[in-house]
Parts: C-alpha cells; sequence; structure tokens
C-alpha cells in the first residue's frame, strides 16, 4: 500500500482520516442546533434518518439507546480514522480538505443543475427541486434538517444500505462486482425515494416526485461510489441548505 505521502488528491480524500474529519461539521452543527432551537420552533423535529437509527439503537438498548448510537458511531469513525492512520504514517496535509470543500460546493452545484435539468425535460417540472423543503417549520429547523441529512440519510442510504445490498448481491444472489454494484446503487436510490414520503413532514406520494428522488439517489450513489462519503455527506447538506436558502431568501 502506498503511503500517505505518495496518495494523489483523488486517492486521499477517500480516506477515512479526511473523509470523516470532513464530515464532523456537519454532525456538530446538527447536534447543536438540535439543542439550541427551542422546541417550540422545532416541534420536535429530527432528521427521518436518524430517527431509524435511534429507533433501532432504542430497541437494542432501551434508554440507552442515544448513548449507546452515539458512542457507535464516534467509536467506529475513530477506529476507521486510527486504521487509516496507522496504514498510511504521512502527515495530515490541510490543503486536502480545502480540495475536498471546493469539490463539494462544485459538485452540489451541479447536482442541482443535472437534477434541474432532467426533472424539466423528462417530468416538466422544475418546481420539484423545492420538494419537501419549504414544509410547516421554520427555517432555521429546515437548516438543522439539511445539515442532519448530509449526515444520517448519506450514512444509512450509501453507506450501510449500498453496502448491505451489494455484499447481498455477491454473496447470495452470486453477482459479480459490477452487476452487483449496480444493483445496490439502484436498489438504494429507489428506497431513498420511498423513505421520503414517510413521516407526518413526508411528500406527497406522486410519481414525478418519486423519480426526481430516485435520480438524486442515482447521483448520491455515483458520488459515494467514486469520492467517498465525506464528499457525497457535504454535497448532499450543501445542496440542500442552497434550495433552502432559495425558498427563503
Amino acid at each position: 500500500m502506498a503511503n500517505g505521502a505518495g496518495q494523489g488528491y483523488f486517492q486521499a480524500s477517500r480516506a477515512p482520516r479526511y473523509s470523516l474529519f470532513f464530515a464532523l461539521p456537519l454532525l456538530v452543527g446538527y447536534e447543536a442546533l438540535a439543542l439550541a432551537l427551542p422546541q417550540w420552533e422545532t416541534r420536535g423535529v429530527r432528521n427521518g434518518a436518524e430517527v431509524i437509527f435511534r429507533l433501532f439503537f432504542d430497541a437494542v438498548a432501551g434508554s440507552w439507546g442515544n448513548i449507546v448510537f452515539g458512542a457507535t458511531v464516534l467509536g467506529v469513525a475513530a477506529w476507521l480514522i486510527a486504521q487509516d492512520v496507522r496504514a498510511n504514517g504521512a502527515p495530515t496535509r490541510v490543503g486536502v480538505f480545502f480540495g475536498m470543500a471546493l469539490e463539494s460546493v462544485v459538485l452540489a452545484a451541479a447536482f442541482g443543475l443535472a437534477t434541474g435539468v432532467i426533472t424539466a425535460r423528462v417530468l416538466g417540472a422544475l418546481h420539484l427541486q423545492a420538494m419537501g423543503i419549504a414544509g410547516a417549520v421554520d427555517a432555521r429547523t429546515q437548516f438543522m434538517v439539511a445539515l442532519g441529512a448530509g449526515i444520517f440519510e448519506e450514512l444509512l442510504f450509501r453507506v450501510v444500505l449500498v453496502t448491505l445490498i451489494l455484499r447481498f448481491s455477491k454473496a447470495v444472489l452470486g453477482f459479480g462486482n459490477t452487476t452487483a454494484s449496480v444493483i445496490a446503487v439502484i436498489g438504494s436510490a429507489v428506497i431513498f425515494s420511498a423513505f421520503h414520503y414517510l413521516g407526518p413532514y413526508g411528500d406527497t406520494p406522486s410519481v414525478g416526485s418519486f423519480l426526481f428522488r430516485a435520480v438524486g439517489g442515482l447521483i448520491f450513489s455515483a458520488i459515494y461510489v467514486l469520492r467517498g462519503f465525506g464528499i457525497v455527506a457535504w454535497t448532499h447538506a450543501l445542496y440542500d441548505v442552497g434550495i433552502l436558502l432559495l425558498v427563503h431568501p
């Protein structure tokens, strides 16, 4: 394995020490807003993917669920970072983080343009870009949820779901890596789209909105596979925040 000094930007930025550290401010910002915003404003709203994680941990650990969940996330992240540091050894390069930030901004803008063009051309409904953003809660709560989407939705639908479908397709169904990867990307995108209709703040079901979300899921999955968790998390969060700013200028 090449050491850290020999890694180029595109290889290094996928490594845990960069990818996970890069995503950390999204988690901190989300949790800080969840604690700081008054209950009458947030109405108890949390990111839906986070709720799924917490339901699982609550079922396993009972009243300790939240603590076990947080400890698990931080523990796994710390272990992956430590493994990466031991394997590569080279000092962490701050410039890589600046490159990742710029790349995420560019990808978020490109994502918005791509989904907008596809939606307008195929569905004739550019307004779907803002779907699910202008809801029944305050703009600051929507901003909090947008940050959480970058962390928890990408963790659930890309890291967990893509990995599970990929391994199931290879180990149980017997597909090769390429076919299994395609199944994982498409399957996770379909589930990601359907997820947005759940709960009291879910979207109103329609063919157009489902296809819009599915296209978004395909693009996010492709970014995750090619560029890693940190960049796809920030791309998702920046896109959601950008649409929120258009809705609430």
